[in-house]
């Protein structure tokens, strides 16, 4: 990773410990023996300390080729995590391999960024970010956590962990996105030809495009 995208310096034994734990999860990963928890000498205290261990985490998996980012609920603070760029298909691809455990899916609305937002002092608006958008597209998380069930992993464990990350599939565009109404789109999850999800589309960030200039000035601000 560039300097820019480092956070700020942790102190010796907290720096440890990130680097302890980032390890731990990065083994469960790749070789496909999950854990149950980070052991607790190695539990992140705080949102810096489990994003120092996504930069960690993330310069072992290679560029990075986006960004998810959610909110538990409307008035919730914005989390992140960082998607490695070998990680991303195309529509119709095929995602093969021992890797392939958990296999959890979750249906997103992707936006492709076209023009650069540089941080600056000036926050940028909301019209401004939703203007730099190139395309929205209908897409794919798949969910591959370090975690054998991430339901009893700690939240902090969690977020460290990529936010379960494990892979990320994008349609093609959709036109004239910005007259969309994302609160009324109709969601639908198919298996082997069968309806298993059925729904109206909904965020639990509420807003979804206020999650979009959120990611452009703070999250900047600390990735670079």
């Amino acid at each position: 990773m560039s300097e820019a995208t480092t956070p700020k310096q942790m102190p010796g034994p907290e720096e440890s410990r990130i680097i302890d734990a980032a390890d731990i999860l990065l083994d469960a990963r790749r070789t496909g023996r999950p854990i149950a928890d980070l052991p607790a000498k190695l539990q992140p205290q705080s949102l810096d300390e489990a994003y120092a261990i996504q930069d960690r985490m993330i310069a072992a998996f290679g560029d990075i080729g986006g960004w998810k980012i959610g909110a538990p609920s409307p008035d919730a603070t914005p989390m992140y995590a960082p998607m490695p760029l070998a990680w991303i298909a195309a529509s119709d691809s095929t995602l093969a391999g021992e890797r392939w455990r958990y296999r959890g899916l979750e249906a997103e609305i992707a936006f492709l960024v076209g023009r650069d937002l540089p941080p600056r002092a000036q926050p940028y608006t909301r019209e401004e970010v939703i203007a730099a958008m190139a395309s929205c597209h209908p897409a794919i998380e798949v969910l591959e956590p370090a975690f054998e069930d991430p339901s009893h992993a700690t939240r902090l464990a969690m977020i460290a962990d990529l936010q379960m990350h494990g892979g990320f599939v994008y349609g093609p565009a959709v036109p004239n996105w910005q007259s969309i109404d994302f609160t009324k789109e109709r969601v639908m999850l198919a298996v082997d030809g069968i309806v298993r999800v059925e729904r109206t589309g909904s965020n639990t960030a509420g807003d979804l495009l206020r999650l979009l200039p959120w990611l452009a000035n703070e999250g900047a601000a600390r990735t670079g």
